[in-house]
């Protein structure tokens, strides 16, 4: 009775924590790493706020995952609001509700697993991370890093998933070890097709394919995919995996086509009422907060070098639709100074 009882009050106690989410950055707060957003879900709790009651050994019923999301080049820089313009992040913004802790670091040139992992253990220092599950997932600049990381860490990483991007080396064996799910638009001109192939076909000299997924995106091109960071189905496979499974196996349930990634946003509210955003610096001669990122403008003014595709990309659209808006084709000249409506 004593046992179901203390049971009962971890539950109460989980329930009573403010439902308030939390997003913080994270600047210079781990030496030789990167600064990043690290995200808090809704429900959590810590020794802290047990005052005594519950021993140790049970805070392992209220440990959380932890998601790591790597981004693109497009993102790269010092501004971490960049950061909240697609991916993991930006479909917190939009309202997704994910029950893991995330991790959302930033690069200036490319990604280094050392200073990924770095983060990785600063977060498992600071909360009630469930190291059996914490995975990585990332896009173009950011698939080459998951690949880094995946290769390296792969004995401590339970699933991870790499969209639009390809090696950097060619450590294939210990991602036959851990389930991987590659996915690739087979009309990707920036990062071909071919490099994930390679990935692939470079797991299968090492002989043990059966923990991989690699999903081909017909006709999809490179900024296409990026929708798959707002679909249900990827956060879900992802935490359907932990260390302890029996013999790795991977999970085959859930599917990503170009048929669902048609429209991943109808289900999210577009803004999440229940974030709390805080900027963090490091000391009270540091620079000004940035400003909380808004919605995605009306309007994008071409400038020096703009083009459909990087218009597109920046703003998590496609040129297929900045065309149909702005009645245009998708070889037209852009003019700088020129207005491209987006919505």
């Amino acid at each position: 009775m004593r046992q179901h009882a203390k049971y009962i009050l971890i539950l109460l106690m989980v329930c009573n924590i403010a439902n308030a989410q939390r997003l913080t950055a994270m600047r210079d707060s781990v030496s030789g790493s990167y600064n990043f957003w690290f995200y808090e879900p809704a429900s959590k709790i810590s020794p802290t706020d047990t005052n005594g009651i519950i021993n140790p050994s049970d805070l392992a019923l209220v440990e959380k995952p932890l998601i790591v999301f790597l981004h693109g080049a497009s993102l790269q820089g010092s501004n971490l609001q960049r950061v909240r313009r697609y991916g993991t992040i930006n479909a917190i913004d939009k309202g997704m509700n994910i029950d893991a802790y995330i991790m959302a670091p930033q690069t200036r040139n490319g990604w280094d697993a050392t200073k990924v992992w770095l983060l990785v253990e600063w977060a498992k220092t600071h909360y009630d991370i469930d190291s059996n599950r914490i995975y990585v997932l990332g896009m173009s600049l950011g698939g080459f890093g998951t690949y880094n990381v995946a290769s390296r860490y792969y004995d401590k990483i339970a699933a991870a998933m790499m969209i639009c991007g390809g090696a950097t080396g060619r450590d294939w064996c210990g991602l036959c070890k851990m389930p991987f799910w590659l996915l690739h638009g087979t009309a990707d001109n920036a990062v071909p097709i071919s490099r994930s192939q390679e990935i692939a076909n470079g797991m299968k000299v090492c002989g043990d394919t059966s923990r991989l997924i690699f999903t081909k995106l017909p006709g999809m091109n490179h900024g296409d995919p990026a929708r798959i960071f707002y679909l249900r189905e990827t956060y879900r496979w992802l935490l359907a995996h932990r260390l302890t499974d029996d013999n790795r196996k991977v999970n085959r349930s859930y599917e990503i086509t170009k048929a669902t990634l048609q429209n991943p946003y109808y289900w999210l509210p577009r803004q999440n009422p229940r974030l709390v955003v805080v900027n963090k610096t490091t000391s009270s001669n540091s620079a000004k907060p940035e400003t909380q990122e808004g919605e995605t403008p009306d309007i994008h003014t071409v400038r020096k070098g703009d083009t459909l595709y990087a218009i597109a990309r920046r703003y998590h659209t496609t040129i297929d639709k900045l065309c149909k808006i702005n009645k245009i084709k998708e070889n037209s000249i852009l003019q700088i100074g020129q207005k491209i409506r987006l919505k």
